[in-house]
């Protein structure tokens, strides 16, 4: 054959190739890449809160409420698959009545046309995005999941177990469903109308569960004893192991937030990595600074405040703003953890409130800064940095407010109906015997 013929069937099998990966990278057309690498995503979320923070929250507690502290991730994550399937996942991401640029109710409110799965088969594939739709589905879910267990660390070692079930359920239905629809529904939901950047869940996860963590303090009171009976943490390796796993899963929870295996997952990954250990040197010096050593639970907190505060900003940042981030991160949350905790006086147990609230709130206001092109940044509005910063505190103070009130009002209904603290015989016998009668095991 003729060599300029061999040249031209190469040439032709080049585009031929060329044309099908474009083909299958095609909105609404299922990827094979990015499924795989949604697949990983899916199972390293789920990973953060079973067994992650479950671990990381089960090392901090005595020894007398750490399966209490397990018992609750678990029933949760049962929990709230059963709610999204009912409903959560048509509540956030149903596009019924969405009309860009107009507010309407559901703007505020998703739809219920895809209750229990409704049209959601093996072919289906989620507008706008390359991967099956029960894929979207379950990774979705994951989000769901973890943000409420958040909350566990604020009440930790003295909430009865029956409460912590009806508060959870009705808090992701009335709470967690909401906010992630009007930030994530898509065009003509609220607060995307509006502009606010929140790629991994900043104001959907950290700051809704951070502030629902700090009503659910004050109002539970503290722990008996506090803060002048010794509550150190019962094993600070179950702790270490947990953030490990927190860490390894965040790769899912930002990277992932791209759905798709790309160069926004890419940076994604470098900036989660280069906050949080930004964020854990600079909690571990300023420890070190204060009390003349650094501690254990020192670094792993920093760490854990830096991936969170990274977490609205992982798609929009660069390498650059990424370190500010972070350590920002480990200076803000180390102060609201220890001094402004102590000032005020609430018993946040593992500090919910102080990383995650704090954190999210952080983070959403740094994104507006170094998403900017002048800092290295990729945001996708044209608003300047002042414009975004006015956008991304519309959409603290609407966070703040909705599961604040909310989750007020919840906790006065149950307190009012079937009690939200255990009692003080039981509290001192510990959650693990008291709520679900287990003892005599060697933790």
């Amino acid at each position: 054959m003729p060599s300029r013929h061999v040249k031209l069937l190469s040439l032709l099998g080049i585009l031929g190739i060329s044309s099908v990966a474009f083909a299958d990278t095609a909105a609404g057309v299922v990827n094979s890449g990015d499924t795989a690498w949604m697949l990983t995503s899916m199972a390293l979320v789920l990973f953060m809160t079973l067994p992650g923070l479950a671990l990381f929250y089960g090392g901090l507690v005595r020894t007398k409420n750490v399966l209490s502290v397990l018992m609750q991730c678990m029933a949760i994550t049962c929990l709230v698959t059963v709610l999204w399937t009912a409903f959560g996942y048509s509540a956030v991401f149903s596009p019924t009545g969405l009309v860009p640029g107009k507010t309407t109710l559901h703007a505020f409110f998703g739809a219920f046309d895809r209750a229990f799965c409704r049209g959601l088969t093996a072919d289906s594939v989620y507008p706008g995005q390359t991967i099956p739709e029960p894929l979207f589905f379950c990774y979705q879910l994951t989000f769901a999941i973890i943000t409420p267990c958040l909350i566990v660390g604020a009440f930790a070692e003295r909430m009865k177990f029956s409460a912590m079930l009806w508060f959870m359920g009705l808090w992701s239905v009335l709470v967690y469903n909401p906010i992630a629809h009007m930030v994530w529904g898509g065009p003509g939901t609220f607060l995307a109308d509006a502009h606010v950047l929140d790629f991994a869940g900043g104001l959907v996860v950290h700051l809704s569960a951070g502030i629902a963590a700090l009503v659910c303090a004050l109002m539970l009171g503290k722990r008996e004893g506090y803060p002048h009976q010794q509550m150190a943490p019962h094993s600070m390796t179950l702790a270490v192991v947990g953030t490990g796993m927190l860490w390894v899963g965040w790769f899912g929870f930002n990277a992932g937030s791209a759905v798709a295996a790309n160069k926004t997952a890419a940076m994604a990954m470098l900036v989660t990595q280069l906050a949080a250990a930004t964020a854990a040197l600079a909690w571990m010096g300023i420890e070190w600074m204060k009390y003349g050593k650094p501690s254990v639970l020192g670094i792993c907190t920093g760490a854990v405040a830096g991936l969170a505060t990274i977490t609205p900003a992982s798609g929009f940042v660069g390498p650059a703003g990424a370190l500010a981030i972070g350590l920002a991160a480990g200076t803000v949350c180390f102060c609201c953890a220890t001094t402004i905790k102590r000032y005020f006086g609430y018993d946040d147990s593992l500090d919910a409130f102080g990383v995650h609230g704090v954190g999210g709130a952080l983070g959403t206001l740094l994104t507006a800064v170094f998403a900017a092109k002048a800092f290295g940044g990729y945001s996708p509005n044209s608003l300047g940095i002042a414009s975004q910063l006015v956008a991304q505190l519309k959409g603290i103070v609407i966070t703040l407010v909705w599961s604040g009130v909310v989750s007020f009002i919840l906790l006065k209904v149950l307190d009012a109906t079937i009690g939200i603290r255990v009692s003080s015989q039981e509290e001192t016998d510990g959650l693990d015997l008291s709520q679900h009668n287990e003892t005599g095991y060697n933790y």
